[in-house]
């Protein structure tokens, strides 16, 4: 592997939009355990970018919530690989709200928000058994 390949940095996002059936509590709020499923989308495109195997998520590390997500809005889940060991890979997660529901203007308002508001981030590690990793790239 090519010394740019060694450096380049494994990353990956996904864009989704909170719907009523996210919705847990009263005012439409959603789970914030909703927040880790999308973590762990993003932990199984790293790990298949990575090896070409899903792998499996294990452990967190830690986890922060930052801000309350309703149904409507549309959050950005990141997620980059910050460490390889030979069949763990550490991974940092960061979700942020980019279009805020508005049920005060109407059933269906929302607003694209200048900056992204910073809903939650992880750090947390996937496993890859040795023979499943079919690629290997570094972090």
């Amino acid at each position: 592997m090519s010394e740019s390949q060694e450096k380049q940095e494994i990353t990956a996002m996904l864009r989704v939009r909170m719907s009523a059936n996210d919705a847990h509590y009263g005012g439409q709020l959603v789970n914030g355990a909703h927040m880790l499923s999308l973590f762990g989308d993003v932990a199984t495109e790293l790990a298949i970018i990575c090896d070409g195997d899903e792998g499996l998520l294990v452990s967190y590390e830690s986890v922060e919530f930052k801000a309350p997500l309703y149904a409507g809005d549309f959050v950005e889940a990141y997620g980059r690989i910050t460490h390889i060991g030979r069949t763990s890979r550490r991974m940092e997660f960061e979700c942020r709200k980019v279009i805020a529901a508005r049920p005060d203007l109407g059933d269906s308002a929302a607003d694209v928000l200048d900056e992204p508001i910073l809903v939650g981030r992880a750090v947390g590690t996937t496993v890859v058994k040795a023979e499943k990793q079919r690629l290997r790239k570094s972090a």
